[in-house]
């Protein structure tokens, strides 16, 4: 099955089951606040960090240097930021994983580490030398 699709069906569900296990503790009105509560936060943090990473960046940039991780950096605090918009407490626990400075470190030295592995298997090759040699015409036989 796609993992898209996968990801479709499972996350709402998710959140669903989450939504009905913790209204049926807290009251379903103190669940409602508790999510804009979190989005609001959320949103405010992610643009916080994004311009963090934005000033990160120039500063790379000013020193001439690539600014890699600050660009990665922004794309996933835009997820993180989706993330928190969406309605709902696990999507919202990612988001504030991925938006933490700390964490989102620890999240790319994972998914490197996985890149690298995934590189060095891919590397399945032969190393060798050749040397072109010329033919004459007068060397061949018909």
């Amino acid at each position: 099955m796609n993992s898209i699709l996968l990801a479709l069906i499972l996350i709402p569900a998710i959140e669903i089951y989450l939504f009905i296990k913790i209204g049926s503790q807290i009251g379903a009105l103190t669940t409602i606040l508790l999510i804009f509560t979190t989005a609001i936060i959320g949103i405010y943090y992610a643009k916080y960090e994004g311009l963090n990473t934005l000033k990160s960046g120039f500063i790379q940039l000013s020193k001439k240097e690539t600014p890699a991780y600050e660009i990665i950096s922004g794309a996933a605090i835009a997820i993180a930021a989706l993330l928190l918009i969406i309605p709902g407490f696990a999507t919202d626990i990612l988001g504030f994983l991925i938006i933490f400075p700390l964490t989102r470190k620890l999240i790319f030295k994972k998914f490197t580490n996985n890149l690298k592995t995934q590189k060095t298997k891919k590397n399945d090759f032969i190393d060798g030398e050749f040397e072109d040699i010329e033919e004459n015409n007068n060397d061949r036989k018909l």
